[in-house]
């Protein structure tokens, strides 16, 4: 590249760099955000400082609120409500979030016969972190803050390959197994003591900006185990309460409570034949 044509480049990008609408924090400082929130919360993992937090909760609950006042000074144009007031209201909804933790944590601990404990769930199971991650996102998206919530949940995706979009909404006592592969679209309703196991995709049927507005994922009621790699697509399909979705499972359409809904596949097993000598 000449030096002239670096020149241009350069003003190419700073002509761009004006015309973007948002400006945003960098996703590393999300991902530490979110990292320290679930660590002060959770003070399992040996690289968190229990003692200090011990000790020190309020100036650990403080340094949190700082991080994200950095985090929001960025997109401090797009909001709607006080930056302060902001931070008081999601800090406000910690308490609630962390009793959500506690019944995710338990019902994973309880459901998966391989756990040996609350905090082995809590420290090391990717279903939890996607959990909690979404928790925390959700309470900002519900907030009012833009953006945010998506970088936080894109963060979880990154790290456990389970997408949760931050305004899905999501009951009690909810169970991610193994989890990798999972997709729950923005618009799912998802009720309480719902399992969901690898590869599932809560999804809409058709991809188009017009329906922006519209709910386009399907709604799951209570008590409902989607197996491995099913696909329940459609904002007017409805899985009632204590059905169970068999692996592989396509559906578009609403199933009643207490349904049992599987795939059904041909397989057949042939002797291995040998050619004569």
């Amino acid at each position: 590249m000449t030096d002239h044509q670096q020149e241009l480049f350069f003003q190419r990008l700073a002509e761009q760099n004006v015309n973007f609408q948002y400006k945003l924090p960098s996703r590393q400082d999300a991902g530490l955000f979110i990292q320290r929130l679930i660590n002060f919360l959770f003070p399992i993992s040996q690289d968190c400082q229990q003692n200090e937090r011990t000790k020190d909760m309020q100036g650990a609950f403080l340094e949190l609120r700082k991080r994200l006042d950095c985090m929001l000074t960025p997109i401090m144009p797009q909001l709607e409500r006080n930056k302060e007031e902001l931070m008081d209201t999601v800090f406000a909804g910690i308490p609630e979030i962390y009793e959500m933790l506690l019944k995710d944590a338990k019902s994973i601990t309880e459901n998966d016969p391989a756990s040996v404990s609350m905090e082995e769930v809590i420290a090391l199971y990717p279903g939890f972190s996607a959990i909690a991650t979404y928790r925390v996102a959700h309470s900002f998206a519900k907030c009012g803050i833009p953006l945010l919530p998506r970088m936080l949940t894109e963060y979880a995706h990154s790290q456990t390959g389970i997408d949760i979009h931050p305004n899905a909404v999501i009951g009690h006592s909810f169970f991610i197994d193994h989890g990798t592969g999972i997709v729950i679209g923005e618009t799912t309703h998802i009720g309480n003591n719902v399992k969901l196991y690898q590869g599932v995709t809560l999804g809409a049927t058709h991809v188009s900006k017009s329906l922006a507005s519209k709910k386009r994922h399907p709604t799951i009621e209570d008590n409902v185990v989607v197996y491995a790699n099913a696909t329940i697509l459609g904002g007017d399909t409805v899985i009632g309460h204590d059905s169970v979705i068999g692996g592989n499972a396509w559906l578009v359409r609403s199933v009643p409570p207490h349904s049992m809904v599987y795939h059904q596949s041909k397989l057949e097993v042939r002797p291995q034949t040998t050619s004569a000598t």
